[in-house]
């Protein structure tokens, strides 16, 4: 299986990215990561505003995709995330959600041992891997990596995880695929502007479908389809998904504009990925049932 390193990464998504990477539709290969602040932090003596970071969220590629199209929909199976034997999680002033009530600056490592998280002397919990950053080159211009949009990027979304597909839009041939910024565990809303930062080994599996067109991401579960969408607002990243949502269940349904809304107000959720990107990411869950033909 190819393992690709981590020290060939992109600090933003563009087409302009020289590829490092190549793989062939079904193959199977690894991907090596760095963690959001490429590695910089290693004890808790270091404090977030004295480590000098010049970009966050490093993510491993390019990867170029052999025979695949503009106009494809890129599939990428997560097979398993190892992660490294550390993560961090750093506070300061202003960070994440409550960042006012943050009084003193501090870091935390937290080790990793068999699938466990060791938060303290006295709180472990298991480990919930996911992938934060995943993405492909978008249609026009460059993306910075801390940010996320309809080509994916820092979607900060759980359910990229082990078991679970991840469909894109391919805006340029060969897609451009790179990913980084694993988490050992983080909730939905990365409520304090960080989950355990980590890096790690990804296992992934790419197909694709042919030509047929594709808005926004979607990540598939075993019970459902989930919208991907993000924009400045919530209310306007919601509007954004249900709109993607309605239009997949009047398609597949064959039905009204109407009846699609009630059926996505009567059995679809909307939850939260993320609220600390410079976009915030809201996903449209929608039960499998609705979008099979």
């Amino acid at each position: 299986m190819k393992l690709f390193g981590k020290e060939h990464y992109i600090t933003s998504f563009s087409a302009k990215n020289k590829p490092k990477f190549f793989v062939d539709l079904g193959e199977t290969f690894q991907v090596e990561t760095h963690d959001c602040y490429g590695g910089a932090f290693t004890n808790e003596n270091q404090l977030r505003t004295s480590v000098s970071i010049d970009y966050i969220n490093p993510a491993t590629g390019p990867i170029y995709i052999n025979d695949v199209k503009k106009g494809d929909i890129l599939c990428i199976e997560v097979k398993n995330i190892e992660l490294d034997s550390q993560g961090v999680m750093v506070l300061y002033p202003g960070m994440g959600t409550l960042g006012d009530k943050v009084k003193v600056e501090d870091t935390k490592i937290i080790p990793i041992v068999e699938n466990t998280a060791y938060f303290s002397q006295h709180l472990q919990f298991q480990v919930q891997p996911m992938i934060g950053v995943i993405g492909v080159a978008p249609l026009n211009g460059e993306v910075l990596c801390e940010s996320p949009g309809d080509h994916g990027g820092n979607m900060d979304t759980k359910y990229i995880t082990s078991g679970n597909k991840l469909y894109l839009p391919v805006y340029h041939d060969g897609a451009y695929l790179a990913l980084g910024d694993l988490h050992a565990a983080m909730g939905d809303g990365e409520l304090d502007g960080s989950g355990i930062e980590i890096g790690g080994k990804v296992t992934l599996k790419v197909t694709r479908k042919e030509k047929q067109p594709l808005s926004l991401p979607i990540v598939e579960t075993k019970e459902s389809f989930m919208f991907i969408a993000s924009e400045k607002t919530v209310e306007k990243a919601s509007e954004k998904g249900m709109v993607a949502a309605v239009e997949a269940i009047q398609k597949k349904q064959s039905l009204t504009f109407n009846d699609a809304y009630r059926l996505l107000s009567a059995l679809c959720d909307i939850q939260i990925s993320q609220l600390v990107n410079p976009l915030v990411t809201i996903r449209i869950n929608v039960p499998k049932y609705l979008l099979h033909n």
